[in-house]
């Protein structure tokens, strides 16, 4: 029997391969002679080192949903952070306003005061101002006693004998002129009703300071119960019979014997002119005069007084 790839036959005496199956070989007994030292055992490897325990990451609930307030709280937190890391934002912000306050969502309160205290002016004053109707031109003018005696500018009426007042309600009352200073520009107006007129509250033109607030309120351009506000730019001539008050607050046409008043509600001045440029009619340019109601109220008495 051949086997292919072998040149020779399986060496005699092993059973069933070229010869019968006989009683069987005894096993080679290993020499120890010749034998080898025995073999090393494999190493072993070493066991492995766990892994050192990894905390866990604390899981934090969603907060809530915030309103304005909350989103102002996050916005002091991320400002405080962002300061502390330039040394300087962090000061500047506590010394604005506590942490508490921010943190709880509370604005410190908005510096208002002007703006409340005109509110109460314009609130105070706007009552026992009038609009003037003579002719085909108006201006306007305040109630100065329960009697309903009105004093305007002289320019407004001049011609008219009689003239008629819109009321800080809308009523239209007729009026005649009671008398007029040119000289002054002051006039004085009765009411036919005096009915819905109630008197302003007269001020002290000689306290005026300047860079002092007021306000000047009228009809411009026929738009009745305008408050326009502004401060007290100079006293022009104070001390003298032709005095005036400068003032930046808008005047305009129809402003014309409006009362000029204090943050008080007090008035102070009867506006009656304004500056224009190069002797056009330019409007308001932030420089108006008012006659101050100490010789206004002086002219007025003498005109009733005859």
């Amino acid at each position: 029997m051949t086997y292919p790839n072998h040149d020779q036959d399986p060496a005699p005496g092993w059973p069933g391969i070229g010869r019968p199956a006989g009683p069987p070989m005894e096993p080679r007994r290993p020499d120890p002679i010749n034998a080898g030292p025995p073999p090393r055992p494999a190493p072993v490897p070493p066991a492995p080192v766990p892994p050192a325990p990894v905390p866990p990451v604390p899981v934090r609930p969603a907060p809530p949903r915030r309103g304005r307030a909350g989103t102002v709280a996050v916005a002091a937190t991320v400002a405080l952070i962002v300061g502390g890391l330039s040394g300087v934002g962090a000061t500047q912000l506590i010394d604005r306003a506590p942490v508490t306050q921010l943190v709880q969502g509370q604005r410190p309160a908005p510096r208002s005061l002007g703006e409340t205290e005109a509110e109460q002016a314009a609130g105070t004053i706007l009552p026992s101002v009038v609009q003037v109707r003579a002719g085909r031109g108006s201006g306007s003018g305040v109630v100065i006693d329960e009697a309903g005696h009105v004093i305007t500018n002289h320019h407004v009426v001049d011609g008219s004998p009689s003239v008629r007042l819109v009321l800080a309600n809308g009523r239209s009352v007729a009026a005649r002129v009671v008398g007029s200073d040119a000289a002054n520009d002051i006039a004085v107006l009765q009411a036919d009703s005096a009915n819905g007129l109630p008197a302003a509250e007269l001020g002290d033109s000689d306290e005026l300071r300047i860079g002092q607030s007021v306000l000047a309120v009228g009809s411009p351009l026929g738009l009745n119960g305008t408050v326009t506000a502004g401060i007290v730019s100079a006293v022009q001539g104070r001390g003298t019979p032709r005095a005036m008050i400068q003032t930046d607050a808008s005047i305009n046409p129809g402003n014309s014997g409006g009362p000029l008043v204090d943050l008080d509600g007090r008035v102070v001045g009867i506006n009656t002119s304004i500056a224009t440029l190069g002797g056009r009619a330019s409007g308001n340019i932030g420089i108006g005069f008012a006659v101050p109601i100490d010789r206004a109220v002086s002219v007025a008495e003498r005109i009733l007084t005859g």
